[in-house]
Parts: structure tokens; C-alpha cells; sequence
């Protein structure tokens, strides 16, 4: 519950309870408070019994903490039968990172060099749009008479 407080806070909360209640009245305001405290744990407890008790024997393996936004994807997601675990193996951030750098540096990497290769040894790739590919790493310096700027979807 207080995982992340330290000595130097623990030092201060002490320091400053004896200040405001006195060495006198420390000692019965700390057992007021840890009673305090048993007594919302023990109806907490009885609360969640009770509500167990209500759902019914389906539901026994129910945990509060499954409501949890967080705790509930966590499980969904470990479960192994959506194939998330090879589809995040499979995936290498570096690897695409450094082909998308290639191709906005207008270098080609080792795995697309030898597909585009092919492709520009067939003649497809003259300079210009036919075929209906567009060539990305070469920027026109002028749009002919009746030919209409390219429309792009996303940037609108």
C-alpha cells in the first residue's frame, strides 16, 4: 500500500504526529487509528463475501480486481488464443524503423534493394507515373498543362 514512501517521509510523519497530538496522547491516537483501519478491512471483507455469495456458484473464481481496466486487458491480452504473443515476436521495431528511414532517405535497404531491382529492370519504372505506381523519391518540378495535383486522403 505505501510501497513508495521512504525513511526520510516516515521520519517527518512521526516527527510531526508527536508535535500535533504530544507524547502524551500519541500512543491512544494510534490505536484509534489502526482500529479504525481493522474495522473498514473486516467490512470490506464481509462486503465482498457477501457479494460472492450473491452472484452464485458461477462466479466463485471472481476477482475484485478484475474490474480493473488495467488488470482486465493484462489478462486478456496474456491469453495466447488471439495469437498476439508470435504476432509481437514477429514484429522487429528496429528492423522496419530502419527501412522506413532508407525509403525517406531515399537509400535502399538489403531487403528492398533486391526487390526493386527487379522492378526497374523490367522497364515499369520510367520516371514518370504509369502503370499506376507512383514514384515517392522523385519530386516533379511541374505539373503538365491539364494534369490534375495529386489528391492525397489522409492529408485532408
Amino acid at each position: 500500500m505505501f510501497n513508495d514512501i521512504g525513511a526520510l517521509e516516515v521520519v517527518t510523519l512521526v516527527v510531526l504526529a508527536v508535535l500535533v497530538f504530544g507524547p502524551d496522547k500519541l500512543p491512544k491516537v494510534i490505536q484509534d487509528v489502526t482500529r479504525t483501519i481493522r474495522k473498514i478491512r473486516e467490512f470490506s471483507d464481509s462486503a465482498k463475501a457477501d457479494i460472492r455469495n450473491e452472484l452464485g456458484p458461477e462466479f466463485k473464481d471472481f476477482e475484485f480486481e478484475d474490474l480493473n481496466p488495467k488488470t482486465f486487458l493484462r489478462k486478456q491480452l496474456d491469453n495466447d488464443e488471439l495469437g498476439l504473443k508470435e504476432i509481437r515476436n514477429g514484429f522487429d521495431l528496429k528492423k522496419e524503423m530502419a527501412e522506413l528511414t532508407d525509403a525517406v532517405h531515399g537509400r535502399e535497404s538489403e531487403s528492398s534493394s533486391s526487390s526493386s531491382s527487379s522492378s526497374s529492370s523490367t522497364g515499369t519504372d520510367s520516371g514518370g507515373s504509369s502503370g499506376g505506381s507512383v514514384d515517392m523519391s522523385k519530386k516533379r518540378e511541374k505539373l503538365e498543362l491539364e494534369e490534375r495535383p495529386p489528391y492525397d486522403m489522409d492529408a485532408t
